[in-house]
């Protein structure tokens, strides 16, 4: 029975998807329209966006209002969408290359702004569809098929770079935890502000297959023995911490968002 409710969400004449077996891109995509299902969320009043990539491909499987869109614009798309709709709840759907990369302006500003979006940002530490280039969350030292030496830069660690741009509500999960990722793209969804869910994901294809962990149970195994929870790592020293994945929810702040201020001050200058 769950599951039939569950496919309501879905456009199945679009299956079989174009992920490769074992992708974790499946999971967050069930763990996305379980929390929509768990909130009750009318279809029709809920807009999904994506950009390039191979977790953008998500919006073509969504039975949403979805938008497919460029590489590394779908935080843009979204937010036009958002204030022509205000009423309507907009999810952003990107890989960790499209939103960090050549999405990575529109990321900051958005949460500059603390504009009403979500962000769930599938992290698979290297560009997987466009043939396993080294992106901006590649760990250091691992290996990339343009850093067939070892990653020589430092990664962004997405959390940080999320709170201290400005977003309200920031949390991150495994698709090993995968009833995290349902409860804290639940609390974005209902968070008023910019969200970001950072969900670590398997690309076995190319960042396994580069880094000695070929199939998908590898990189879950991967997953399962390096993360830490936010509360116990708050305990730990930075040595005990060392290539560790901290998950949990980081900051929950209530400020008022873009389009509640943009309001405000309107309504100020109309009585001017």
């Amino acid at each position: 029975m769950k599951r039939d409710k569950l496919i309501n969400y879905l456009r199945v004449d679009r299956w079989p998807t174009v992920w490769c077996p074992g992708c974790g891109n499946g999971i967050i995509l069930k763990a996305f329209i379980e929390a929509v299902d768990q909130l009750k969320l009318e279809k029709d009043r809920v807009a999904v966006v994506s950009g390039i990539g191979c977790s953008s491909r998500a919006t073509g499987y969504l039975d949403f209002n979805t938008m497919h869109t460029l590489h590394g614009r779908a935080i843009a798309f979204a937010t036009g969408v958002k204030l022509a709709r205000p009423d309507f709840k907009v999810i952003v759907l990107g890989g960790d290359g499209d939103l960090t990369a050549i999405g990575g302006n529109h990321f900051l500003h958005a949460a500059r702004r603390n504009l009403d979006l979500t962000v769930i940002l599938f992290n698979n530490m290297i560009y997987g569809m466009t043939g396993g280039q080294h992106s901006p969350t590649t760990p250091h030292e691992k290996f990339a098929s343009t850093m067939p030496y070892g990653n020589i830069e430092n990664s962004f660690d997405v959390v940080n770079l999320a709170i201290s741009a400005g977003a309200t509500y920031v949390a991150r999960s495994t698709i090993y935890h995968y009833p995290l990722i349902v409860k804290f793209i639940k609390n974005g969804i209902q968070h008023r502000g910019f969200s970001v869910i950072e969900v670590f994901t398997n690309c076995h294809t190319y960042f396994g297959r580069y880094n000695g962990m070929k199939n998908s149970w590898d990189i879950l195994e991967y997953f399962k023995e390096n993360v830490v929870l936010k509360e116990k790592a708050e305990s730990l020293k930075p040595e005990e911490l060392k290539n560790k994945i901290i998950i949990g929810e980081f900051i929950k702040e209530d400020r008022p968002d873009f389009y509640q201020k943009y309001k405000e001050i309107f309504y100020k200058s109309s009585e001017v």
